[in-house]
C-alpha cells in the first residue's frame, strides 16, 4: 500500500533529514543542491542498470524543488554525461523503477584543484519512496535513509561502506 503525502509535507521531511545531518558532515557540505522531484528524469539515465559513463551505484526502489547548500543562484546546474559520477539509492518496484534517489557529481575524495566548480546535485524521488511506503513514519525514515545516502556518496562512500553504517 503506497502512503499518501502533500508534496509540502514530504519536501519538509527532506528538510529535516538535511537539518539532522550530523555537525560534522554538514559542515563538509559545499556547492550542494538538494532536489526533490516527482520521479526520476534524464538525470538518472541509466542509474539502476550501469548504463552511460561515470560510476553508477544502485541500491535497492518533472522539474524540482531544490534545498541548497551554496548553490548560489538559484538555477540548477548538472553534470553532463560523462562528468562525475552517478550514486543511486532505490528498491525494486514500480513508478520510477524504484530509484529513490541519486547524487551526480564529483566525491570529495575524488576531487583535485580548487578551480569553480558546478554544484553536485542530490536527487530525492517524491513517487517511489511514497509507493514503498505505508505511513508517514515510512517516509520520514526513508527520505531520511535516502538523503543520508547520497550524502555518502558526496563524502566518498561506496555502497559497501554505506552497508556497514545502515544506509545501504
Amino acid at each position: 500500500m503506497s502512503a499518501r503525502m502533500s508534496r509540502r509535507r514530504f519536501e519538509a521531511l527532506a528538510r529535516q533529514a538535511y537539518a539532522g545531518l550530523p555537525a560534522a558532515v554538514a559542515a563538509r557540505l559545499d556547492n550542494l543542491d538538494i532536489i526533490v522531484q516527482d520521479a526520476p528524469g534524464p538525470e538518472a539515465e541509466g542509474a539502476m542498470d550501469g548504463a552511460g559513463d561515470g560510476d553508477r551505484h544502485g541500491h535497492g526502489a518533472g522539474d524540482g524543488d531544490r534545498h541548497g547548500h551554496g548553490a548560489g543562484d538559484g538555477e540548477r546546474h548538472g553534470h553532463g554525461a560523462g562528468d562525475g559520477e552517478r550514486h543511486s539509492h532505490g528498491a525494486g518496484g514500480s513508478d520510477g523503477g524504484g530509484l529513490l534517489g541519486l547524487y551526480v557529481g564529483v566525491p570529495l575524495t575524488e576531487r583535485y584543484g580548487d578551480g569553480p566548480a558546478m554544484p553536485d546535485c542530490i536527487y530525492i524521488y517524491r513517487r517511489p519512496i511514497l509507493a514503498m511506503c505505508g505511513t508517514a513514519a515510512e517516509v520520514a525514515a526513508e527520505v531520511r535513509t535516502t538523503l543520508w545516502h547520497e550524502v555518502g556518496h558526496y563524502l566518498g562512500m561506496d555502497e559497501q561502506d554505506l552497508e556497514r553504517l545502515g544506509y545501504g
